[in-house]
């Protein structure tokens, strides 16, 4: 995403925030819902990075969207920030103190990231939201306000899906079958390839050494995708267990929030599923059409920082003209996928 600016800023004005591990995205929206300025920097890591890094990288790209705009944090009337790597309440209300303590809007919102798919996707403005980016997530909340959520702390919270898990996945699998250990697969040549080595057990003493970066692990997650729509078995059982996740997550999320026998939303997003890969999007169809067969399905065309600005202006009591231009802004009509 690119920056803009749409004349000059007029009164208060609002800023949201949606953040993964990769990147984050940032707008300034006045209350009528006009975008004035977008921007794009690195993701929200507090883990990795260290939390004051982090929180220096988002107020960094909050000054320069507010710089675009025209505007400075004394026009800002609330900031919503919708982050990865966020993941329970205490961590939202800590986050939420720091960004108040530092000035940088009158009030301040901190949720995690799937907060902004469903808030985003959702045209109810309720239902179930999964995200399936490096990691996996997912959050539930009813008509009544009641929420449903998940640690999403990976294995110590039994978590399993994601780029990072398929990526792994990959090379487990490529490894074990060069050695004899475990069945052929195409996935073997492939990471072999792609990483520019001569066998995949190559690439795994690679990263285990340092000489490739951990984080080219996620790239294997598009290569088990690849092989699987080539009805390689090894990658079709990776993603058929990555589709049950996903529809375990959502349902669960129903199911707590008794929305599971009635017509609701699910809407799908991160990297993984927004890419629509028939392979796996059509097992994911098949399972949710087994075990909640009145939900929706939708695939957002629209980016997630939609949600955090929508968000932010429910903060506001903003109407829904300001909404309405809030996505026109943004664009991109809910894509279904069917059940």
């Amino acid at each position: 995403m690119t920056g803009s600016m749409a004349g000059p800023v007029a009164g208060r004005v609002l800023v949201a925030v949606d953040g993964g591990n990769s990147k984050c995205d940032a707008a300034v929206v006045g209350f009528d819902g006009t975008v004035l300025a977008t921007g794009r920097g690195p993701g929200f890591r507090p883990q990795s990075d260290g939390p004051d890094v982090a929180v220096g990288v988002l107020l960094a790209l909050v000054a320069r969207v507010l710089d675009r705009a025209g505007a400075s944090a004394a026009d800002v009337a609330h900031l919503t920030a919708y982050l990865a790597n966020v993941d329970l309440p205490d961590q939202e209300a800590r986050l939420e103190k720091t960004l108040l303590d530092r000035g940088v809007a009158a009030g301040v919102t901190v949720g995690n990231d799937t907060f902004a798919l469903l808030r985003g996707g959702a045209a109810a403005g309720w239902g179930v939201a999964v995200v399936c980016g490096a990691g996996i997530n997912c959050l539930g909340v009813a008509p009544d306000g009641r929420v449903a959520r998940f640690p999403a702390l990976g294995p110590f919270t039994g978590d399993w899906g994601g780029g990072a898990e398929l990526g792994r996945a990959a090379l487990w699998h490529a490894v074990r079958a060069e050695d004899g250990r475990g069945p052929r697969t195409a996935l073997a040549a492939a990471l072999a390839a792609h990483f520019g080595v001569e066998r995949a057990t190559d690439a795994g003493l690679g990263l285990y050494l340092g000489d490739i970066d951990p984080a080219r692990l996620l790239e294997g997650a598009r290569l088990l995708i690849d092989a699987a729509e080539t009805a390689d078995a090894v990658a079709l059982g990776v993603v058929d267990r990555l589709a049950e996740e996903v529809c375990l997550l959502g349902t669960v999320a129903l199911r707590r929030l008794d929305l599971l026998d009635g017509p609701a939303e699910v809407v799908l997003g991160g990297g993984i599923l927004a890419a629509r890969r028939p392979v796996l999007m059509t097992r994911v169809a098949e399972r949710y059409r087994r075990a909640a067969p009145r939900a929706r399905l939708v695939v957002p065309e629209a980016p997630p920082l939609l949600g955090a600005v929508l968000a932010a202006l429910d903060q506001v009591s903003a109407p829904e003209s300001a909404h309405a231009a809030a996505r026109q802004g943004f664009g991109g009509p809910h894509r279904s996928i069917g059940t």
